[in-house]
């Protein structure tokens, strides 16, 4: 109900990208009939593509005009050997937790990541389940100046963060829908604290 609501708000061709694809993706994927008297006749079924994905695609985040565009390496090549999450993409937390991936500090192989351990509820979600945004997760691929003072303020309600706002790439968007997870197809990873528990922890 949320990326209604917020498509309905937002207007964006994105999220009205996703909007017509989670749609066309009710209907099943029915193989063709075929004529068993043809021994050509033989099926191939092309692995589903998730809607998040084909939408991504169709609006690319690099300027394919840059003439250093085709030196980058494919997001393909490089996570082929990665656990992939329910969308099609890499399940970044599940190669840091296996050791498929060391993020490093920095240039030096002496620099130690600086992780923090706090777990913020964000409870400004109206009807729908309270955020969760875990400090851990996050520190242990990013410094804080990647995302304090700018984005995000810190200081407890400083922040207006709207799912409309994540959908036009700012705050949790600048790498939520590009880099890390999908958010409009994966919800209840951010929106994890029921409002009655959260609202009890607070009592």
């Amino acid at each position: 109900m949320l990326g209604v609501v917020s498509c309905a708000v937002l207007g964006a061709s994105f999220a009205g990208d996703l909007m017509m694809l989670a749609a066309l993706k009710a209907a099943p994927n029915v193989p063709p009939v075929l004529d068993d008297s043809s021994e050509a006749n033989v099926a191939v079924v092309e692995p589903e593509v998730h809607p998040a994905r084909m939408a991504l695609e169709r609006n690319p985040i690099h300027d394919e005009s840059n003439p250093d565009f085709h030196r980058l390496q494919r997001i393909d090549e490089a996570t082929r050997e990665l656990k992939r999450d329910a969308v099609g993409f890499p399940d970044w937390m599940a190669a840091l937790r296996s050791g498929a991936i060391m993020p490093r500090a920095g240039l030096s192989p002496t620099e130690k990541m600086h992780t923090f351990d706090l777990n913020v509820v964000m409870t400004n979600t109206k009807e729908m389940p309270h955020v969760l945004f875990p400090h851990l997760s996050h520190t242990l691929w990013l410094d804080c100046s990647n995302c304090h003072p700018n984005p995000f303020v810190p200081k407890a309600g400083a922040n207006q963060v709207s799912m409309s706002e994540i959908f036009r790439g700012r705050y949790c968007g600048m790498c939520h829908d590009r880099v890390a997870f999908i958010t409009f197809f994966a919800c209840n990873r951010c929106h994890s604290v029921p409002q009655a528990a959260s609202t009890a922890r607070k009592n």
